[in-house]
């Protein structure tokens, strides 16, 4: 796991958690990782029907504002999986 600089307070897991959790209320979230670089797993009823691309467009979306700047504090979504239940 590479060491990312960032300004960020608090629980950056917390933080993807939470921002997934205001546009998908219902998901079922499941963060890995550290040091700007995570796993994300998200399972909810909303993914059904749908592309794995507009499923993963709505969670870049949610974390969108977590991962701008050059201190951003999301620096790379590792691994990203949708499904639904």
């Amino acid at each position: 796991m590479s060491s990312h600089s960032t300004d960020f307070q608090g629980s950056v897991t917390e933080a993807i958690r939470d921002s997934i959790l205001k546009v998908i209320a219902d998901a079922d979230v499941e963060i890995s990782g550290g040091g700007g670089h995570y796993s994300i797993t998200v399972v909810s009823p909303i993914f059904s029907g749908k592309s794995m691309l507009e499923n993963q467009r709505v969670i870049y979306s949610a974390i969108a504002h977590l991962m701008k700047g050059d201190s951003a504090p999301v620096h790379a979504v590792d691994s990203l999986k949708t499904r639904a239940p």
